[in-house]
């Protein structure tokens, strides 16, 4: 992925990857409820063309990011959290 951007409508962000040649890949939606580290997301849904309400958990932009990321570009691993060195 060479950059992501967001695009604002409504109470809502809209998360895209931009791919190497310019295609856009729709990653997810955010919206944010009030608490910085909380957000509401639904992840993109090629096959509906849309976003899924509440279809995983609330969390971070960041959160929110690795998870869409790790599904469409097929790294699973990137929503895992490192493991601990205490």
């Amino acid at each position: 992925m060479d950059r992501v951007q967001v695009r604002y409508r409504g109470g809502f962000a809209y998360v895209d990857g931009v791919l190497p040649g310019a295609e856009v890949l729709p990653l997810c939606r955010l919206s944010f409820g009030g608490v910085l580290h909380t957000w509401g997301f639904a992840i993109y849904l090629a096959g509906r063309d849309g976003c899924q309400d509440n279809i995983l958990p609330v969390g971070s932009p960041e959160e929110a990011l690795d998870c869409a990321c790790g599904r469409y570009l097929n790294d699973p691993t990137a929503w895992l959290s490192p493991p601990s060195t205490n």
